[in-house]
């Protein structure tokens, strides 16, 4: 059995990355984001903080790219490059840790609402829609400011005012599968609440889960650039800092047009390739858009 179990999960991987690759898209925005998580991890290998140091900057101050300096320099001379080398291993570390924690939270609201009806569900759904018309944004810049700058406090920012879309998607999902023939059959055999929801529920919200995460990783690195541009930052180097920075130092007055546009592009790439693999994965996994492609 257990031979047989292990060739069907095979020949459903490879079903999947079959579809997938079908998505040239979404094959493409796979591609950046190994690139772009492999640079991150062997960035200290290779450099250290000390290139976001004031006082290490040895190069020209608002030097223009170049050979030697392909992404130019800031304000103290210090490499725009490797600048965002190392930033981007906050602003990803931050991007997938909040979105985690916003994914963890809106999956067990969202099961426990789904399967416990009554007056559980129907509390779940007043705080996830109390949640749901707070201004996410104004409300993580208020936590962010009370909690203090650290990367712990804007991954936590982050994550506790963005989970309810996921919370209401998976409590959707929760409902169609407990409708189905197979659940009641195990009710009648015994199976308890915690067998229901692992052992059923939850596998078959899993593929929504996965699409669901690429993109709230994709919205959590836009937070995060958002909360370091409005001054609550985690204190550490990271592309909306760098964006912060150019603005404070008056980038654009001086002309220095690589300070706020290589930041920026960084953003932009890594966030439209998470939203190209989430889209694609939506594609795959979902039956409803599979049945219309």
């Amino acid at each position: 059995m257990t031979g047989v179990a292990t060739a069907r999960r095979r020949q459903a991987v490879g079903r999947f990355w079959t579809e997938f690759r079908g998505h040239r898209a979404g094959v493409a925005g796979l591609v950046v984001l190994v690139v772009a998580v492999v640079l991150a991890l062997v960035a200290p290998l290779f450099i250290d903080d000390s290139v976001t140091s004031v006082v290490e900057g040895t190069g020209e101050r608002w030097a223009a790219p170049s050979l030697s300096e392909p992404f130019g320099t800031d304000e103290s001379g210090r490499s725009i490059l490797l600048m965002v080398w190392w930033g981007s291993r906050t602003s990803l570390l931050i991007g997938f840790l909040a979105a985690l924690l916003s994914i963890v939270i809106g999956l067990l609201v969202g099961i426990t609402a789904g399967h416990f009806r009554g007056w559980v569900g129907g509390a779940l759904m007043r705080v996830t829609d109390w949640f749901l018309v707070l201004p996410s944004l104004v409300t993580a810049l208020v936590l962010a400011a009370i909690l203090g700058g650290s990367t712990f406090t804007i991954i936590v920012a982050i994550g506790i005012t963005t989970w309810p879309s996921t919370a209401r998607l998976i409590r959707a999902q929760t409902l169609a599968v407990e409708a189905r023939p197979y659940i009641e059959r195990s009710r009648a055999l015994g199976g308890g609440h915690w067998h229901i929801t692992t052992r059923h529920v939850l596998p078959n919200v899993a593929p929504l889960l996965l699409a669901s995460t690429t993109l709230e990783v994709a919205s959590a690195i836009v937070t995060e650039s958002t909360l370091a541009f409005l001054g609550a930052s985690s204190n550490k180097t990271s592309w909306g800092t760098m964006l912060r920075a150019s603005y404070d130092f008056g980038a654009a007055t001086q002309g220095a047009w690589w300070y706020i546009l290589i930041p920026g592009l960084a953003i932009l790439v890594v966030v439209m390739a998470f939203t190209l693999v989430g889209r694609a994965l939506e594609a795959v996994l979902n039956p409803r858009l599979r049945r219309a492609a």
